[in-house]
């Protein structure tokens, strides 16, 4: 099995698990693998360090140093930085899936079906969907609360 750090060109970080560095070739030529986040197929491949099993070593004791007079290797900054991106990229993704599972897509009737909701003429129900930057400004502008995001095209499906 073969784990990678994937990268779309916005950035974001995730990782793909491939039977081979083949069926990881082969899959994304087919078009199969994307970002998660945007969705993207324009993909490249990161730095991965891989896993080696050789025995369980004994925990290393503590150190004679404290830790205020150790400095962080920048090795461990970096790691410590992608880990917060990871968790950052994640809880979006979830955010995401409970938008799409709790309102209603009601496409590009957007506009329409949220000033309906606004005017009383429609009963208020959670809703999303498309509007052009002037549909959403005028809707702001006749004091309709609206709040652009860009949700994952899959942010309804379970990450595989």
């Amino acid at each position: 099995m073969k784990v990678f750090d994937l990268h779309c060109p916005q950035d974001h970080i995730f990782e793909g698990w491939f039977a081979s560095e083949v069926d990881f070739q082969r899959q994304l030529e087919r078009g199969l693998v994307e970002c998660p986040m945007c969705g993207s197929k324009q993909l490249r491949k990161g730095l991965s360090a891989p896993r080696l099993n050789l025995g369980a070593k004994p925990e290393a004791s503590a150190s004679a140093v404290p830790a205020e007079q150790t400095a962080p290797s920048p090795a461990t900054t970096t790691t410590q930085e992608r880990h917060r991106l990871h968790a950052l990229q994640a809880a979006w993704l979830e955010a995401s899936r409970k938008i799409a599972a709790n309102t209603e897509d009601v496409g590009e009737k957007f506009a329409d079906e949220a000033l309906r909701m606004h005017k009383g003429q429609e009963p208020e129900r959670p809703i999303r969907g498309q509007a052009t930057p002037q549909q959403a400004i005028e809707l702001l502008e006749e004091g309709v609360p609206v709040l652009p995001l860009i949700l994952p095209k899959n942010s309804k499906e379970t990450l595989q």
